[in-house]
């Protein structure tokens, strides 16, 4: 396990700095070392890490979702709140609508089938997307509206209502009877849920902050502590009752940030540096779950789904859009950042295959080929759009 550690290090520094001089996303570097190191390469990482890999990445996308909430202002906010609401929603329910669609024309699926397929390939990913944004919020690329948090703020809900729709057709495939009603009701029922008690959260905190003397290093860890406690709530009350506990996890950083800014800009500082280790052991272990022969596999039709699906997304950007002040190229550069899949793909693509779904294994070969495709076109196209596109704050 140790070497393995050792691997994962040396070889996803050495490649995210070669990545880097090329001008490309340093992730992309991260992301091939784990497919070459992975089971489905030289298999040169240990068994003992990949039984714990979807902990590790959870525990990693949790220190950058604390970093995003810490960076995000409330004047920002305010500014982007309606776009982003609409962002939440419609391109994530457009893609899965076209999704559906497709693989019933092109698949012959049946349309539970196609629905469980559809909300796999329609989350975006804020494994790849949250990184990017906060890189750009603090070369101030975008500042004067709001862009990076625009697009943070909208991907962070984007998962819980592809993941509950996904919930619901595994459970209708199954036999079970479900509430169709319910069902809806809980996507803003768990981004309620997950506002309040990240609020509560960190009010808690910054009492304790206040009262106690306590090093920053040791509240950082408190803070992660209590992220990781509060995603653990959300698979404790799995089926009971729903808890957008991402979203939860970024407005801990966020209330710190606005009640108690001196310590916030401190531990924005401190996650910083513990995201240089989880960066690594996130994309590295996302890149070692990647099956590229799987993917393969699935062939041009698969392409062919996956882009109809995006281009439904994209439709649906624009429309979340209208009315903005946001000009062509920024639309354009939203449209890009809406783009990536791994996180959510990874987590649950083979869900459908394990539940015993009679096309779990072609449904797992498009999880794996959306994240192929998507996650480092993707991330290539924040970076290049970004850096070309978003003007920088007036005020820097």
């Amino acid at each position: 396990m140790a070497l393995s550690l050792a691997l994962i290090i040396l070889f996803a520094l050495l490649f995210g700095r070669f990545f880097d001089r090329l001008k490309l996303p340093a992730l992309l570097g991260m992301l091939l070392i784990g497919i070459l190191l992975g089971p489905y390469g030289f298999d040169l990482i240990s068994q003992d890490i990949l039984n714990i890999s979807s902990d590790l990445r959870m525990i990693a996308l949790i220190v950058i979702l604390i970093r995003a909430g810490l960076g995000i202002e409330k004047e920002t906010l305010k500014k982007v709140g309606v776009p982003a609401v609409k962002l939440s929603f419609i391109p994530g329910l457009m893609e899965g609508a076209a999704v559906i669609l497709a693989a019933v024309y092109f698949l012959n699926f049946e349309f539970v089938e196609a629905g469980i397929l559809a909300f796999i390939i329609a989350a975006v990913s804020p494994a790849v997307v949250v990184p990017q944004m906060l890189a750009l919020i603090d070369q101030g690329k975008g500042a004067d509206k709001g862009i990076p948090t625009l697009v943070l703020t909208g991907a962070s809900v984007d998962d819980v209502v592809a993941i509950t729709i996904f919930s619901a057709f595994l459970s209708i495939y199954g036999g079970q009877q479900i509430n169709i009603f319910r069902q809806i009701l809980n996507v803003p029922v768990a981004i309620l849920l997950g506002i309040i008690l990240g609020t509560a959260i960190a009010l808690f905190l910054i009492y304790i902050f206040k009262k106690y003397h306590i090093r920053d290093t040791k509240k950082a860890l408190l803070i992660l502590s209590f992220g990781i406690l509060m995603n653990s709530l959300e698979n404790l009350l799995d089926g009971i009752i729903p808890i957008a506990t991402l979203l939860g996890i970024m407005v801990i950083g966020f209330v710190i940030q606005e009640r108690y800014s001196i310590l916030g800009k401190r531990l924005s500082s401190k996650f910083n540096k513990i995201w240089v280790f989880a960066e690594l052991m996130l994309f590295v272990l996302i890149g070692a779950e990647v099956n590229v022969q799987l993917a393969l596999e699935s062939g041009l039709l698969g392409l062919i789904i996956i882009a109809i699906g995006l281009s439904a997304r994209s439709i649906g950007v624009f429309i979340s859009l209208a009315g903005t002040q946001l000009n062509l190229k920024e639309r354009v550069f939203c449209v890009l950042a809406y783009t990536p899949k791994a996180t959510v793909q990874a987590a649950i693509g083979a869900i459908p295959l394990a539940a015993g779904v009679a096309s779990g294994d072609l449904i797992l070969a498009l999880a794996v080929l959306s994240i192929v495709v998507t996650a480092p076109l993707g991330a290539v196209a924040i970076k290049t759009a970004g850096s070309h596109w978003l003007k920088a704050d007036s005020n820097l």
